[in-house]
């Protein structure tokens, strides 16, 4: 059995870590690198940085960025935000990304997974998958939550895998920045209809929220920002909860 990963997520705009509530409220927090490195420090298994402004704004995540976390960072990290092509992507990988993220582009043009799967590989490629719970339905949104899509979050999740990518990172708007726990119950769903991992993002507000979706091997990873920011949860202390509690983990 793979160990579950715990995976501090900052999103960044225009330089910057910021942080808010179901997509909303953005407050700066801090600088990405320094960041970054006091939770590769801590125990962090991975990283991920989303350009939570480059869709919305018409352009590509900085490669600039990408070099200095790669310069200071000595643990995986993943990219994402405004990337639209496979020469965006060539760029943050030759840049020392270890893997991009996808999100609005690959609802709008499918085939970009297959693309840069096909050039690079599907290890490289994460589809992030924003969706948000209407009427019981779960609709996948776009553009940082401000556009609704027609597309069903499972449904889109099996295209996406059948395309190529290689993990799928499922972020629950109405769960964003709640502290109210994870969106088990569709987590465990997906790990249990795809063969590629489900990374969780959105709702951790305690410990036991890791322990729950990791108990009940509802994801591979754990992608948490608030509780990590702020300092309500330390990364070690939460690593050595899990391990005493029978979670697979590396320390």
């Amino acid at each position: 059995m793979l160990s579950k990963r715990i995976i501090p997520c900052l999103d960044v705009k225009e330089g910057k870590t910021v942080k808010g509530i179901n997509f909303l409220g953005l407050k700066e927090v801090g600088d990405p690198v320094d960041m970054g490195l006091r939770y590769a420090r801590e125990g962090a298994d991975e990283l991920v940085y989303l350009d939570v402004s480059a869709t919305n704004q018409g352009r590509g995540t900085f490669t600039e960025l990408v070099s200095r976390i790669a310069k200071h960072i000595n643990i995986p990290f993943t990219v994402g935000g405004g990337i639209s092509s496979a020469e965006q992507a060539a760029a943050l990988l030759l840049a020392g990304a270890d893997k991009i993220s996808v999100n609005s582009a690959a609802v709008e043009n499918p085939e970009l997974i297959t693309t840069i799967a096909d050039k690079y590989g599907s290890q490289f490629i994460v589809v992030a998958i924003d969706a948000i719970l209407i009427d019981g339905y779960w609709r996948v949104v776009t553009h940082s939550g401000t556009k609704v899509t027609d597309l069903e979050l499972f449904e889109w999740a099996k295209k996406a895998e059948s395309l190529g990518a290689g993990e799928i990172l499922f972020t629950s708007v109405n769960h964003d920045g709640t502290k109210g726990g994870y969106a088990c119950k569709e987590l465990k769903c997906l790990t249990e209809m795809l063969s590629i991992p489900v990374i969780a993002s959105g709702g951790a507000g305690c410990a036991d929220d890791f322990l729950k979706l990791f108990r009940d091997d509802c994801a591979d990873g754990a992608l948490a920002s608030s509780v990590f920011h702020y300092g309500e949860i330390s990364i070690r202390e939460l690593k050595s909860y899990l391990i005493n509690n029978g979670v697979n983990i590396r320390i």
